[in-house]
């Protein structure tokens, strides 16, 4: 059973950086059997939106608002999923989590907050 603890939110200026994390409990089997990981984010009133994805193999894939600034990534040994975001904007205000593509891990972790003030 593969539980998923996120990282690394927190208050920043608009145009500032932070980097997420995504660690994953139990055995590096159950996580290496997950094929694509994904972080997500959900603002106030808003239903949650998928932001990037990052296969087993590497391929990532991120959505058209955050193209350019947000980059996906992954350490396998460490099970662990990263989120890098760069430039942030204001409009980037939500609560982050990470999961497997298509939010196949149940229960969600608790998220991570990330504010981004103008």
């Amino acid at each position: 059973q593969v539980q998923l603890v996120e990282s690394g939110g927190g208050l920043v200026q608009a145009g500032g950086s932070l980097r997420l994390s995504c660690t994953a409990s139990g055995s590096i089997f159950s996580f290496l059997r997950i094929n694509a990981m994904g972080w997500y984010r959900q603002a106030p009133g808003k239903q949650r939106e998928l932001v990037a994805t990052i296969t087993i193999g590497g391929s990532t894939n991120v959505t058209d608002s955050v193209k350019g600034r947000f980059t996906i990534s992954r350490d396998n040994a460490k099970k662990t999923v990263y989120l890098q975001m760069n430039s942030l904007k204001p409009e980037d205000t939500a609560v982050y989590y990470c999961n497997a593509d298509g939010g196949a891990i149940k229960p969600w972790g608790q998220g991570t907050q990330v504010t981004v003030s103008s």
